[in-house]
Order: structure tokens, then C-alpha cells, then sequence
């Protein structure tokens, strides 16, 4: 017979997780705007992290019939994924669904800043149609793409920016040359990107490596005028050496859709202020589409899980080594 109990959400779900998972448990949403987490810990047989929400080894160890995590997105830097791997726990990610959603979300943050859309929407708002050769609009087409972390993400994103005939290349120890070469993206270390690059998006994950990747001394190396994304981690970058970039003119304009920590503090730090940054709130990545495959595919993997079998992908795939 199959064990039940409730599947706790760390945050609102899509009510397709809900009719995925029925016949394993409710799934209630715990924390703030749910209902208390204490009181259901004990209980739960599953547990759904939603967005910034952490998943320590206090919370796994409060849950000892926990028997998979789900993630709704690929980053596990919130999980704890030793404790989960101590008790055998899966935790499923979803590394597709959301691929398409943000590298677009990255190229639109790229286009805003390149043709200069927000300094042009306050020319028209203000009155001011006489002064809009004043404001310099940049293109794509001949320019370098520099994409830090060649994954799933990265690639989509090299292909989109082959598509605008731009020249790509990538910054990856992992990346793997023949995929590169078949994209035409030619792998570079980040000096030689930084170097190179009229464009630089961000799409690593955040290690003790790639911490505070982007700094004083990867900002020296950019020329004048380079455009900085990031939709990887908000922990890649060092905001104050991006700020001095920014008023110096290494950077012409940075686009943000992640920080840290999630969600900044109101005003937040100086750099969000510039005219020259477009900031969005870490949902690039969640249009229409790829939320209802996010939570699709997270609801899949963790019904295959509590059902007796294996997920297509989780985070943490150790634990079946020797099963």
C-alpha cells in the first residue's frame, strides 16, 4: 500500500502538483500565508521549495518521513543537499522546463540595454521627441555574446544570439568543446571574454567557485561600453566593483533578475538606483509556459519518487549508486 501524508509547499503552487500528487497526500502550503510549518513537519512525506525558501538540515531533520524534495527550478544552493543525501532523500530538480524561459528573459534584459528602451520611453514620456538622436542605439548583429556557464541555459542562449549573427563564446571549465563547436561558440577562460565580449551574460550556478565570480579584477579586463547580465545567481557578482564599472563606463548598463539575498531590501544597494540598470524581480524564468513545465515536471518526478521509483532528475544522484 502506498504511504500517505501531507506534502508541504514552501510557497504557492500551481494546482496541477496538487492533482499530480493526490494520491500520495494533500499538498499544503506551510510558512508565511500557510499554515504552520511546525505542525506539519512531523507528518510530511514530501517537500515542494519554492523560490528563495532554504531547506536546512534542521528542517530534513524535523521531517523523518520525509521522503523527497522537489525544487521548482534547477539552483539547489538553498538545499542542503548533504543532509538530504545522508537520509537517501532525493531531491528533484527541473533542468528543462524553465531552459527557454531564461535565456529569452536574458536576451530581453540584452535588448533593453543595447537599444537604450528605457532612456527612449522617458525622451517620449517628457515631451522631449526633438532630442531622441541623442540617445545612441546599439545593435546586436556583429557584436560578441561572452556567456558565463555553457549549460542547458547558456546554450539556448548561444543559439538565440547565432540567430542575431553575433560571434558567441563561453567561459565554462565543464563545457564540453564538441557541443561548443557545433554551436559555433568558441570556449574562452573569462580574462579572454571579459576582453572580448560587447555583451556579457551570467548564467553559472553559485559554488564556493563562482562566489563573487564578477570583481574588481574581471570588471578591469571589459571594454568600454560592455553590457552585463545576470540571471544565474545573485551571488555571482560583487555589486560594489559592478557599481564602479557602471559610474566609471566599463558598463554601459547592467540587467539583474536575481540578488542576494532574495528579495533585496527596499532601496537596496546604489547600483539598482542607476538609470542605466533594468531590474526584474526573479521570474524570468517563470512565464506561462515554462511554470506550468516547471511544476509539471517537479509534480512527475516527485510522484515517481513516492510511488517506489526514480525521478528523471534530481540534484543529488549518489544516493542511488550501488541500489
Amino acid at each position: 500500500m502506498t504511504e500517505r501524508g501531507p506534502i508541504l509547499a514552501l510557497g504557492p503552487v500551481d494546482a496541477l502538483v496538487a492533482d499530480h500528487l493526490r494520491p500520495f497526500g494533500e499538498v499544503v502550503e506551510v510558512g508565511s500565508g500557510g499554515q504552520s510549518l511546525a505542525e506539519f513537519l512531523p507528518l510530511a512525506i514530501g517537500l515542494i521549495a519554492r523560490g528563495s525558501s532554504v531547506v536546512d538540515r534542521r528542517l530534513i531533520t524535523a521531517a523523518p518521513r520525509l521522503r523527497v524534495i522537489g525544487r521548482s527550478g534547477i539552483g539547489v544552493d538553498l538545499v542542503d543537499l548533504a543532509s538530504a543525501s545522508e537520509r537517501l532523500i532525493p531531491v528533484v530538480v527541473t533542468p528543462n522546463a524553465g531552459t527557454n524561459a531564461v535565456a529569452e528573459g536574458a536576451l530581453a534584459l540584452i535588448l533593453h540595454l543595447v537599444k537604450r528602451l528605457g532612456p527612449l520611453t522617458e525622451l517620449v514620456r517628457e515631451g522631449r521627441w526633438a532630442e531622441r538622436e541623442s540617445v545612441e542605439v546599439g545593435d546586436l548583429e556583429g557584436t560578441t555574446l561572452g556567456i558565463v556557464g555553457f549549460g542547458r541555459i547558456g546554450r539556448r542562449l548561444a543559439e538565440l544570439g547565432k540567430v542575431l549573427n553575433m560571434h558567441v563564446v563561453a567561459c565554462d571549465p565543464y563545457g564540453d568543446p564538441v557541443t561548443a563547436a557545433g554551436l559555433g561558440v568558441e570556449l574562452v577562460d573569462l580574462e579572454r571574454l571579459a576582453e572580448t565580449a560587447d555583451v556579457i551574460s551570467l548564467h553559472a550556478p553559485l559554488t564556493t567557485e563562482t562566489t563573487r565570480l564578477i570583481d574588481d579584477a574581471v570588471l578591469a579586463w571589459v571594454r568600454r561600453g560592455t553590457v552585463l547580465v545576470n540571471c544565474g545567481r545573485g551571488g555571482l557578482l560583487d555589486l560594489d566593483a559592478v557599481h564602479a564599472a557602471l559610474l566609471d563606463g566599463r558598463l554601459a548598463g547592467v540587467g539583474l533578475d536575481v540578488y542576494e539575498p532574495e528579495p533585496p531590501p527596499p532601496g537596496g544597494h546604489p547600483l539598482f538606483r542607476h538609470p542605466a540598470v533594468v531590474l526584474t524581480p526573479h521570474v524570468l524564468g517563470l512565464s506561462r509556459r515554462a511554470r506550468r513545465r516547471i511544476f509539471e515536471e517537479m509534480a512527475a518526478g516527485m510522484a515517481a519518487v513516492l510511488a517506489g521509483g526514480r525521478a528523471a532528475h534530481i540534484a543529488n544522484p549518489e544516493i542511488y549508486q550501488g541500489a
